[in-house]
């Protein structure tokens, strides 16, 4: 049962409020032998070769023995002290495999890079993106810095772990190669290279801290299922992800559609004199040969592809704003009478920056395979944007002078036909979209008897994790408390970094009330 110390209602303006949650004990211990015993096994072996005058492990790479940790030197941006980490893991922990590199890089206040501190770990947002690159210290990692040691971590396939980019992928013979060799790359192996290097680095192999934001948040739900003894205690910003079915992507994209509708109501309301211009470019998209005009990359703008610029536009602190100054720029100057109109360079170039594809196609290529336990998602979004077609439908609504909707976090299949860095890996991400033997990525049973300490910001109207599918999440996990707030967007952590931070370890250190 669920024990509630806050209602949950309506919030009027900028307010914020807690809630506490807590669920009776499961008697069942739900556990997933493979993966607990991986931990067990492995932390026995792990906490040996990292204790003090152990002799550094090497690796075998392609005939070339490698140490499996390699640590840099100290280097300095303002108020801060930096050092890089590079681990050799398997692809695969459950055989023999061959060998990634995982990109870790540690940061301190200045002063501080002899004194013993605690450990806490940033997963980054995604899926596909890599950690942060500091150049000063501010926001959250200024805050964290006064009293942690704090470890960016570049995800496998990211930054400098091995990256998976549109280039890099090209070197797999066949979309099976490819599709096989993806199914390494979420969060479940995300948490087991996590734990490769938190015995390695972290003196005596304590628990250490995590903060994870957005899709960082569904890695730490992943940590805390399989390896809670890895954890001191928790930390997520926009990131509680739906859990208990063997895939939830339906659910995230039922409740996606209707609240993205809700943010593109809200847009027009600010930027009416928009609702013109999307329709004067969705109809000369249309009349354009072949439906679209080529972008700068190779690929085609179409009206589906226009839409999509709601990805990064409807659901941060600033995206309204930048998606207005981006489509006042749309049309080229008439220069010449007679000259016909044209889209211009500008708007064709923002449009593709706009969109990571090119530098992190793992966004694209594993966006729903997150979601996936045991099933398939079956192009989840791409389906359930049939239903909701009558709201989605570009030409649809130029012809009834309506206003053009953008859609939100969705990939769809015929991205990987319109955009250029996509296009290689169209087959593969089908392969990734049938696959049904997903490994499992939660564990209810475990989380219904959590022990482990757990605040997360939830923001309430963020349009990338459904407020509803999270409340529904965290009355699974025993002890969680979550602030709840209209103040910040999914970009909370960016925009208010020191703020945020400053409030979950309140709420996790008993500094702030439980009602």
């Amino acid at each position: 049962m669920l024990a509630t110390h806050a209602l949950v209602t309506p919030i009027p303006k900028l307010t914020a409020f807690v809630l506490s949650l807590s669920t009776t004990p499961s008697k069942s211990s739900g556990s997933v032998p493979g993966f607990i015993n991986f931990y067990r096994r492995r932390r026995f072996c792990r906490v040996i070769t990292s204790m003090a005058g152990a002799e550094p492990v090497s690796v075998e790479i392609a005939g070339e023995s490698r140490p499996e940790h390699v640590t840099g030197k100290w280097f300095s941006v303002p108020e801060l002290r930096l050092r890089d980490h590079r681990f050799i893991v398997p692809l695969d922990y459950s055989k023999t495999s061959p060998k990634i590199t995982v990109f870790a890089r540690e940061i301190v206040a200045v002063g501080k890079e002899e004194q013993a501190m605690p450990y806490l770990l940033y997963l980054q947002g995604g899926p596909g993106f890599e950690g942060p690159r500091p150049s000063e210290a501010s926001g959250w990692i200024q805050r964290a810095c006064e009293e942690f040691r704090v470890i960016l971590l570049d995800q496998r396939g990211t930054g400098l772990s091995t990256p998976l980019t549109s280039s890099s992928m090209l070197q797999f013979k066949s979309a099976k190669d490819l599709a096989d060799y993806l199914v390494h790359f979420r969060a479940d192996n995300i948490v087991k290279d996590a734990e490769f290097i938190r015995v390695r680095l972290v003196p005596n192999a304590d628990p250490w801290t995590i903060l994870g934001q957005s899709f960082g948040g569904f890695c730490a739900l992943t940590y805390l299922s399989f390896a809670p003894e890895g954890l001191k205690q928790v930390l997520i910003t926009g990131g509680i992800p739906p859990i208990g079915k063997t895939c939830t992507a339906d659910d995230v994209y039922e409740a996606g559609f209707e609240q993205v509708a809700r943010q593109n109501e809200k847009y027009y309301k600010r930027f009416p004199e928009d609702i013109e211009i999307v329709r004067e470019i969705v109809k000369y998209l249309v009349e354009s040969e072949g439906g679209g005009v080529p972008l700068p990359s190779g690929g085609i703008l179409t009206p589906k592809g226009l839409q999509t610029l709601g990805l990064s536009g409807l659901g941060s602190s600033t995206g309204f704003e930048r998606l207005h100054y981006m489509l006042e720029r749309v049309w080229d100057p008439i220069l010449v009478t007679g000259a016909p109109k044209r889209i211009s360079q500008f708007f064709l170039n923002a449009f593709e920056s706009w969109h990571s594809f090119d530098t992190n196609p793992l966004y694209a290529l594993l966006h729903e395979a997150i979601y996936c336990e045991g099933a398939s998602s079956g192009w989840s979004a791409h389906r359930l944007r049939d239903k909701y077609e009558y709201k989605f439908d570009a030409m649809k609504a130029v012809k009834e002078s309506q206003p053009v909707l953008f859609t939100g976090e969705m990939i769809f299949p015929w991205m990987f036909d319109e955009i250029h860095a996509l296009k290689p890996f169209k087959a593969a991400a089908d392969l990734l979209a049938k696959k049904e033997d997903w490994p499992p990525l939660y564990d209810v049973p475990r989380l219904q008897n959590n022990k482990v300490p757990v605040a997360a910001a939830v923001y309430y109207e963020d349009m990338y994790v459904n407020f509803k599918l999270v409340t529904e999440t965290a009355s699974q996990i025993s002890g969680i408390r979550l602030w709840v707030t209209n103040e910040f967007m999914h970009s909370g952590l960016r925009d208010a970094g020191r703020q945020i931070i400053d409030h979950l370890l309140g709420m996790i250190n008993g500094k702030k009330p439980l009602f």
